[in-house]
């Protein structure tokens, strides 16, 4: 077998075993603390350190990833993520709230410090492995196919961690869940060490926070809308969806369940977006985001409609609805992992997407906590209503896009 495809393959069983653990926490976290009597806004503040940490970690990860190597990175994250499993095991609501949230919120931020230096390395990988083969398959076709077939199968895993995380809750209990998953991350481990070269990924990185800061016009404009992209999804998937099917009656996996099914079919959408969208050329598909992004803003705004009017079979509508939701966002976020991996610097690809991803963190902190807060103020139709204002921002961003200084900054690189 070909070393990259070799190494292509060994870093994305990582990814999926990480991004299982980490799907299945968010709902262990969220069902357990729910049922133990904790408030929407406040299961929302727990998950606060988990996204703040990632603004900071994706630009010292992308560093740390160009400077030491992709593989330390990965198994630096894999310990960290451990670290945070060992730690928030021993947690009690027994101690009182409020010792019991600023525990969590620790612990909860070293699981998102692990998750944001783990996607950083893995997705630098990609781009790494995918330059180093030759063929006759377009260089922007393949990236294009790999970027999409990585991250569609990472959230189809990550969905398969929310069944999984209800499922781990009920048989064995919010304690042995976790300790479950430490096992299977030490077995990925030992794994993905043994695989992967030892230098892996290592460039030499930004010397001065001038130059470690200094992006072109691709990233700033994709960092940017990638903030209200995910805000966007977060602000209603995160806590208000789970809390108001839970309140409606709906069981620990029947939540956990639909959470499941619509991650599984977001990532399957993503994998096959090179299919749905043929051309492969950066040029056709920077000018196919805007579009994208437009199709997407309407479905939040019609489902806050049919929330409000409380129209017969409205649940079923917005089921429905949210579904139609991922097969755009999928589509949507598919064009810019690609894009900010095309765009990115070759010498420094891990630093651009580790500031990609911190815009990212952003976008999911904003969300997360306006999942809570709007769901405890007004319910579920003012978390639809926040993700589609939020949406209509980011295409309205997205009409600042001078696809002509894209090209002119990649070629002058």
């Amino acid at each position: 077998m070909n070393a990259s495809i070799k190494d292509y393959i060994t870093v994305t069983l990582n990814y999926w075993v990480f991004t299982f653990t980490d799907g299945a926490l968010r709902i262990i976290v969220l069902l357990h603390f729910y049922k133990e009597g904790f408030s929407p806004f406040l299961i929302a503040l727990l998950f606060l350190s988990y996204e703040f940490a990632g603004v900071f970690t994706n630009l010292i990860g992308g560093w740390l990833s160009t400077n030491y190597g992709i593989k330390r990175m990965l198994g630096v994250g894999l310990v960290i993520q451990s670290l945070g499993l060992v730690c928030l095991s021993v947690v009690n609501t027994a101690w009182g709230t409020v010792i019991a949230t600023v525990w969590i919120l620790f612990c909860q931020g070293l699981c998102g410090v692990a998750k944001d230096f783990t996607k950083t390395a893995s997705k630098s990988a990609i781009k790494l492995t995918s330059d180093k083969l030759e063929g006759i398959e377009s260089k922007d076709s393949r990236l294009f196919r790999w970027v999409a077939w990585f991250t569609g199968s990472k959230n189809a895993m990550k969905g398969i961690g929310f069944l999984g995380g209800g499922l781990l809750l009920t048989v064995f209990g919010f304690q042995n869940s976790l300790w479950l998953m430490v096992f299977l991350i030490v077995l990925i481990f030992m794994y993905t060490m043994a695989q992967l070269p030892e230098m892996f990924g290592k460039k030499k990185a930004s010397k001065t926070i001038k130059s470690f800061f200094s992006k072109n016009k691709v990233v700033n404009n994709l960092a940017l809308i990638r903030i209200f992209l995910f805000g966007a999804r977060d602000v209603w998937f995160v806590v208000a969806l789970p809390v108001f099917l839970y309140s409606s009656g709906w069981t620990f996996i029947q939540v956990s369940g639909l959470m499941a099914f619509w991650t599984i079919f977001y990532g399957f959408i993503q994998a096959v977006a090179p299919k749905i969208i043929p051309e492969t050329e950066s040029r056709v598909i920077g000018k196919r985001l805007r579009n994208w992004m437009f199709g997407l803003c309407v479905i939040p705004a019609i489902l806050y409609f049919i929330v409000v009017s409380e129209m017969p079979l409205s649940k079923v509508y917005v089921i429905f609805g949210l579904f139609l939701f991922a097969l755009l966002f999928a589509i949507n976020s598919s064009l810019q992992s690609f894009l900010i991996v095309e765009y990115s610097s070759k010498d420094k690809t891990a630093e651009d997407i580790g500031f990609y991803y911190s815009a990212n963190a952003i976008g999911r902190f904003v969300g997360t906590l306006l999942s809570g807060y709007l769901f405890q103020l007004g319910g579920f139709s003012y978390a639809l209503f926040g993700s589609a204002l939020m949406l209509i921002i980011g295409w309205i961003v997205s009409l600042r896009f001078n696809l002509e200084e894209f090209l002119t900054s990649k070629n002058c690189e």
